[in-house]
């Protein structure tokens, strides 16, 4: 887990003096206040300052000084190096180290691979896709589960496993 994480994509530009409104991937995005840098492409930016409209972030990175360099950003993510992350509570994951983590019901049954985070104002939905005949998810087949501690009974990053709670009805259509 040294991979740099996501922080958000860049979806358009903003003025023309180089800003770009950013998706944040992140539950408090008043965190972007405090990055110095982030990464796009491999490439180091140093970040100028940051500002808030609505559930955007507005950044504005060194070296993006017009809307046509800005432009070129477009739906490029914004990446943290690990080293420069900030510290989370306990019971809370960045969802690059949760994606693809494999999912067992608390009885020890295997349901899938957690394939997708759906952020929600109340919680995080955790899309879990069983595996398909060829051992890959099987995201036709998947289910939602609510993400919060009445369903997920634990998270080891490590051995890569999450243990759920199932309750009746929650793994069908």
């Amino acid at each position: 887990m040294n991979e740099p994480i996501r922080l958000g994509r860049i979806t358009a530009p903003v003025g023309i003096k180089g800003e770009m409104r950013v998706y944040p991937y992140t539950d408090d995005m008043t965190r972007f206040s405090d990055i110095k840098k982030v990464l796009i492409e491999g490439r180091e930016y140093p970040v100028s300052r940051a500002r808030y409209q609505k559930d955007m972030v507005v950044l504005k990175l060194e070296g993006i000084d017009d809307r046509n360099a800005a432009e070129t950003m477009r739906n490029k993510e914004l990446l943290l190096d690990r080293k420069d992350l900030w510290e989370v509570p306990e019971d809370t994951y960045f969802i690059d180290d949760i994606m693809g983590i494999g999912v067992l019901s608390e009885d020890g049954s295997f349901k899938g691979f957690l394939t997708d985070v759906i952020q929600s104002p109340a919680h995080d939905l955790y899309e879990i896709s069983p595996e398909g005949p060829d051992g890959s998810p099987n995201r036709a087949a998947s289910f939602l589960l609510p993400a919060v501690k009445e369903f997920v009974i634990s998270v080891d990053l490590s051995g890569r496993v999450m243990t759920v709670r199932l309750i009746e009805g929650m793994t069908s259509l």
